[in-house]
């Protein structure tokens, strides 16, 4: 089956989506057999790997909350940011103050579905369809002028996505425009796959580039790189279930009273400010 969206974008359930597949691995509803299939082998061959993205997502929502609470900022850019889920970060941050603003981008044209789904509900949300490696379209698109005010501190988010720019696509270089386009004050959070050395690490970056031909575990250093010319806050570069954890983490228990899985070591979690 190929749909259409309302701006002409194909929806092809015959070709796996890296979206549709962290949906699956969350438990959600918007994936194909095919999403299904790729979703399965970390499931079956690679037991423990969902683990990576339910850390990754219960970090994303404590760093949006602690931005909202302790912070003034109160407008967000979440680059690739996937099939909404529970805890949005535009509910997240709206939880704390009504008025905060979020732009989404993603270029899965069954995100856009859901992205006209949120305008409908919510005047201060906008969906941006834009590939995150084209910075300046998604700076200068209509819908992030309408929303962002580039004047103020913004909360730049790239929650497991730089992981899925390859080398040669200058991952350091997209942190570093939008770097230069935020004022002082601006906060940006960076989830990553984490090299680890193992066996894990390398089957998992295995079915990854043979599925999408992209996937690019980075060490701590080379995480750290892509944050050049920020001030990186404690704890710096860790695994996400222990990026400022609540007592009770998620679903696989309290990370701060237990021994974290080999798979959870392989994402990780920072957050660093704009001096």
């Amino acid at each position: 089956m190929i749909a259409m969206t309302d701006e002409g974008s194909r929806i092809d359930s015959t070709k796996p989506s890296i979206a549709r597949v962290y949906d699956y691995l969350l438990g959600g509803k918007d994936n194909y057999a095919v999403d299904r299939e790729i979703g399965d082998v970390f499931k079956r061959d690679l037991p423990g790997s969902v683990a990576i993205a339910y850390a990754n997502r219960a970090a994303l929502t404590r760093a949006i909350a602690q931005i909202a609470t302790t912070t003034e900022v109160r407008q967000f850019i979440d680059l690739g940011s996937g099939l909404p889920t529970a805890d949005n970060v535009h509910q997240v941050a709206q939880r704390h103050d009504p008025e905060s603003r979020v732009v989404y981008v993603d270029t899965d044209p069954q995100v856009l579905v859901h992205g006209r789904a949120l305008l409908e509900e919510n005047d201060r949300t906008r969906f941006v369809m834009a590939d995150i490696r084209d910075a300046k379209a998604v700076r200068t698109h209509v819908d992030t002028a309408a929303l962002i005010d580039f004047d103020k501190p913004v909360a730049v988010v790239f929650s497991a996505i730089l992981h899925h720019v390859n080398d040669d696509e200058d991952p350091a270089g997209i942190v570093r425009y939008w770097r230069e386009q935020v004022p002082s004050g601006s906060y940006f959070f960076v989830s990553h796959f984490r090299s680890g050395n193992n066996a894990e690490t390398q089957e998992a970056e295995r079915v990854l580039q043979q599925t999408f031909g992209r996937g690019r575990w980075r060490t701590d250093d080379e995480i750290a790189a892509l944050l050049e010319g920020l001030d990186l806050l404690d704890p710096g570069i860790v695994p996400a279930p222990l990026w400022r954890p609540d007592r009770v983490d998620s679903r696989w228990g309290s990370s701060t009273e237990r021994e974290l899985t080999v798979w959870e070591h392989l994402i990780a979690a920072a957050l660093a400010r704009k001096p």
